[in-house]
């Protein structure tokens, strides 16, 4: 393949364009509210992101380059065809469901993370254990999106792969350094903008190339392959149901989505932003699905691409830019070229600074350094951006199963993370003990129950099990969302039984060890460490809101039930009496 001179200029415009608009927004977060709110500024926003360029922050964090690399492989791969292409229905389900229960009580009360909530009411160490799992996904996923841009890159303009992912990351870390929130969402508007309109000029052209069938005769008769609508068996149908559930509850508990909803102007604000993300993951899911059944409707021994087909030769995966390399005209493949980028680097950034925001304000702020200035979390992020930017371009170039190790990230997401928040939120009750137990039920579950892109064999056979390739074993029956119920059923538990003993005196309350029951005062006190800043909440959401009364507030996280319960126990002030 020719080197393609004019493919590497609109590729360098394009990223300059993209850098250009996240210095202005950097430009624009230092303008943008006190001095002495400028970490918030950048994790946040100053929560005054609007519905405009939220809408389309929101949506551009969804439509990543694997949202539409992989919705176009699996419309076009046989056997699978659209029925198995979930990520759209998925997705959009999930900003639904976020936005009717989860947006408006993270919103209204002015937390800062999607980790705030955790270590408000079960303490430090659990937001430690939490943040494992979130960074992991957050972290393997920019890796994939990464990894998969080198490879796009390189089929249409046949350059190393590995200056390609290396100036990507270096492009999105660097405005994400120094514009945080801001230089995220408003370059997430171009970066769109470019997704919808490079990938709709290519669909007419390789549509309408002369070894293109009808794809209206594709979907139902089968031509070249199996029609390109697919069918889920009767064998499969759990699974299907297993990964739809995934997708759809496990795409609501991440940092990159809360911190869209964080940022909002108010509670209601939150929850249209999610409505109007859900419709642009489905209108931007179309061109990609009509990518797929274009490369699964295409006699390949026609074109350039030649014999064996895409299939064949194992690169059903990067059936998005064979499309456009093959079937499009030069220009037009560029366009294209510039919409797999824009993706990529607007589910890229998202990830980095949300990894990283976590990390400084709730592993290094709340757990390690309570007394920090501003300017030192500032720091910290910039610092944390630089490493977890960098840790994901090393694992996008050297890990040959970033893919494998994203899938297994995400499902902890689900199975732990989800069921966590679901108590943390809407289960009253739940305290550290149920909340660590469920989240080693959940982990062991999923562990246990194999991985075939890591080639990790199951330790329980459920039923349904079968031999696959290279000796894997596969699970058909929905085993990641047992182990998503089994996490949230044994918190409640957990959490209800560990009260019942405390409270009826079975155990002593110095057997109380993490002062999640019991305990007057929390040895787990945060000083000078706020959730809320009431000026950045609209009044009427301030009532469920607990406003910092002094700089010398003795703790921001507390158990409030657990104190009300001491100030109301007879049993508890007699004891304390003697």
């Amino acid at each position: 393949m020719a080197f393609h001179v004019e493919g590497l200029v609109a590729i360098v415009v394009f990223y300059l364009a993209i850098l250009a608009v996240g210095i202005w927004a950097a430009w624009k977060t230092k303008n943008t509210g006190s001095e002495g709110d400028r970490s918030e500024a950048i994790i946040v926003g100053g929560r005054d992101i609007g519905l405009l360029v939220g809408g389309f922050t929101m949506t551009a964090t969804w439509v990543g380059g694997g949202y539409i690399n992989g919705t176009a492989e699996a419309v076009y791969v046989p056997g699978y065809g659209l029925a198995w292409a979930q990520a759209p229905i998925g997705y959009s389900l999930s900003l639904v469901l976020g936005g009717l229960f989860f947006a408006k009580p993270m919103r209204s009360k002015g937390y800062v993370t999607m980790l705030d909530p955790f270590q408000q009411l079960y303490g430090k160490r659990m937001g430690g254990l939490l943040f494992i799992p979130a960074l992991m996904g957050e972290m393997f996923w920019a890796a994939a999106i990464f990894s998969a841009l080198g490879a796009t890159i390189s089929v249409i303009i046949d350059i190393n792969v590995n200056i390609s992912v290396i100036v990507s990351a270096l492009i999105a870390t660097m405005y994400t350094l120094v514009g945080g929130l801001y230089s995220v969402a408003y370059t997430d508007v171009v970066q769109l903008f470019c997704i919808f309109l490079g990938l709709w000029i290519s669909v007419p052209f390789a549509m309408s190339h002369p070894a293109v069938t009808d794809i209206g005769l594709t979907a139902v008769q089968q031509v070249y392959q199996a029609p390109w609508l697919g069918s889920v068996n009767s064998l499969d149908i759990y699974t299907w149901l297993d990964n739809f559930l995934l997708l759809t509850l496990g795409g609501i508990p991440w940092q990159a989505y809360f911190q869209r909803v964080l940022s909002s102007s108010s509670a209601t604000y939150a929850q249209v932003l999610s409505f109007l993300a859900a419709f642009g993951c489905l209108v931007m899911a179309l061109p990609a699905v009509l990518i797929g059944a274009i490369g699964a409707s295409t006699a390949w021994n026609e074109t350039e691409y030649g014999v064996p087909d895409p299939i064949t030769k194992k690169e059903a995966d990067m059936i998005l830019p064979i499309v456009l390399q093959y079937l499009c005209p030069v220009y037009i493949s560029f366009f294209g070229l510039g919409a797999v980028s824009a993706a990529v680097m607007s589910s890229a950034d998202s990830s980095i600074l949300s990894a990283s925001s976590m990390f400084a304000r709730n592993i290094y702020q709340l757990s390690f350094r309570q007394n920090a200035s501003d300017r030192e979390i500032v720091w910290v992020m910039r610092i944390t951006v630089f490493l977890f930017g960098a840790s994901a371009t090393a694992m996008a170039l050297l890990a040959s199963s970033v893919y494998g190790l994203w899938y297994l990230s995400s499902d902890l997401v689900y199975i732990i993370i989800f069921p966590q928040l679901l108590c943390v939120l809407f289960i009253k009750g739940t305290n550290t003990y149920g909340a660590i137990a469920g989240y080693l039920f959940g982990l062991v579950l999923r562990i246990t129950g194999g991985e075939p892109y890591l080639y990790l064999q199951p330790l329980i056979y459920y039923p349904g099990c079968y031999l696959g390739e290279n000796n894997i074993y596969i699970q058909r029956f929905p085993f990641k969302t047992l182990a998503m119920l089994t996490s949230f059923f044994t918190n409640i538990i957990v959490s209800y039984l560990a009260k019942y003993l405390f409270e009826s005196g079975t155990l002593p309350p110095k057997l109380d060890f993490l002062d999640a029951v019991v305990a007057r005062y929390s040895r787990e006190h945060m000083d000078k460490a706020t959730l809320v800043k009431s000026d950045n909440i609209v009044l009427n959401e301030l009532a469920p809101v607990n406003p910092r009364h002094s700089l010398t507030l003795s703790s921001t996280f507390t158990n409030k039930e657990a104190f009300n319960y001491v100030d109301s126990s007879p049993e508890l002030s007699n004891t304390e009496d003697n």
